[in-house]
């Protein structure tokens, strides 16, 4: 018993040393607490929805009223013709259109059978799944209380039909939005452990003393250390996206071009944080729980691979900012399952460049400091 206390003892006066461990130790449970309590939320809200009212009746306005005020949709855009659709849904800017025809009103006020027409982004099937759910009901309830008005039974069916369209997955498969968010995940994963770990592991052998001494400087160094990692990663990613298009009918229907560009520019921003790890870290344990609490988890949790951001909190949306995961996951939902050029992500792109400058620049003030201090 005495040995074992002696044992406990000594433990505590460690772990009160290593005061990176600590904070990992006490912060990591809260963080995941947080993390799980706010994230995990499968209630799909504030579903970005645009409008093309061809009736302009007060029955179409009605219809616009349930949606928005249902509390699921958020009327983002009010539009007038077939290309803003196609517009709005490319870029990202709408979920879901929903479309009234012309005598919508007259129809429904009549007792005559009519229909509205639901445009739905399927890149995220989950999510297309539950808005079109959405939109029946919806729009079930309207029929019942029109029939009810115009004192039919309706025999036939439904006086109101929703005619949901889903572009881009008309199928609903979930591989076609889960493969994008395993690419950014395995990217992110194998570039920022790897590096992280790999320069790391030069101080704990002793050898970095030694380069340090050396005519190496940090720029050649760091380089010499990331590109091999980098074309790991760019390897492992192309082989993600060809083993799905083999294996699960995965298209491609943008720049093959445009996507090795877009994949490089995440991962030059992921290989960064890994130096900039490597910076803070003195062992490869820390290294390695500093890179799974700050990339793993964000990416898998906050990027929208899984939940969709706009059914979080607002602080956490605000949070998601910093996580360049998100950014690339719009990027590659665009190219492979959209087939639209640059334009219509263009601030998506900028966001990555801006990331992996301030990271890259960060992590080289970080490692000349080090490198300077130590001759």
């Amino acid at each position: 018993m005495k040995k074992a206390l002696s044992v406990g003892v000594k433990e505590f006066r460690q772990i009160a040393r290593d005061r990176r461990t600590l904070m990992i130790l006490l912060f990591v449970p809260a963080f995941f607490l947080l993390l799980y309590g706010y994230a995990l939320n499968f209630d799909i809200r504030n579903i970005r929805l645009a409008v093309e009212d061809n009736d302009r009746s007060s029955t179409s306005r009605e219809v616009v009223s349930a949606f928005v005020n249902s509390g699921y949709f958020d009327l983002v855009a009010t539009i007038s013709s077939d290309a803003d659709i196609v517009r709005l849904l490319d870029r990202g800017d709408a979920r879901a259109v929903l479309v009234i025809p012309a005598g919508f009103g007259r129809d429904a006020r009549n007792g005559h059978t009519t229909s509205v027409q639901l445009i739905v982004n399927g890149d995220n099937a989950n999510t297309a799944t539950t808005v079109v759910g959405y939109a029946v009901g919806l729009v079930g309830a309207l029929s019942t209380r029109y029939e009810v008005q115009a004192r039919l039974a309706s025999p036939v069916g439904p006086l109101v039909r929703t005619e949901p369209r889903i572009w881009y997955n008309p199928e609903l498969r979930s591989t076609l939005f889960l493969v994008p968010g395993l690419i950014a995940y395995f990217a992110m994963i194998t570039a920022v452990v790897s590096t992280a770990l790999s320069i790391v592991r030069e101080k704990e052998v002793g050898t970095m003393e030694q380069v340090r001494m050396s005519p190496v400087g940090p720029l050649a160094y760091v380089i010499g250390k990331t590109v091999p990692y980098f074309v790991v990663s760019l390897v492992s990613a192309m082989a993600i996206i060809g083993a799905s298009m083999l294996l699960f009918d995965l298209p491609m229907r943008g720049s093959w071009p445009l996507l090795v560009a877009s994949v490089s520019l995440f991962l030059v921003g992921a290989l960064g944080f890994g130096v900039l790890i490597s910076t803070i870290a003195e062992t490869q344990q820390v290294a390695f729980q500093v890179a799974i609490l700050t990339s793993y988890l964000p990416t898998f949790m906050l990027s929208g691979f899984i939940f969709p951001i706009s059914s979080m909190p607002g602080p956490l949306q605000i949070v998601t900012y910093a996580v360049p995961a998100r950014y690339f996951l719009t990027v590659l939902r665009a190219i492979v399952l959209k087939g639209v050029g640059a334009a219509a992500f263009w601030e998506e792109l900028a966001a990555l460049g801006i990331f992996a400058a301030m990271i890259l620049a960060l992590a080289s003030l970080r490692l000349r400091r080090e490198w300077s201090l130590s001759r």
